[in-house]
């Protein structure tokens, strides 16, 4: 097993969901490959269910999110 660690500073929201989103794109397009890729970051499950659903099936239209300044790590562990 092989591990990243990415610190990554100063991204809006917007940009980290982009950014997360896009770690998660490179995952399934390695995927074919037999490459298994973790992504483990804060609320990663619910920045990648919101990125990828169309809009149709939003089950709480009225939520928020509490924006505060953190530190945003990802850990990537790649198996092959």
């Amino acid at each position: 097993m092989k591990t990243i660690t990415l610190n990554v500073k100063g991204t809006s929201q917007s940009q980290w969901s982009t950014f997360i989103l896009e770690l998660n794109l490179m995952k399934k397009a390695w995927k074919r490959y037999g490459v298994e890729v973790d992504l483990k970051a804060p609320n990663i499950n619910k920045i990648i269910s919101q990125g990828t659903s169309n809009g149709k099936n939003d089950s709480n239209p009225g939520s928020t999110v509490q924006r505060r300044p953190v530190k945003r790590t990802v850990t990537l562990a790649i198996f092959g």
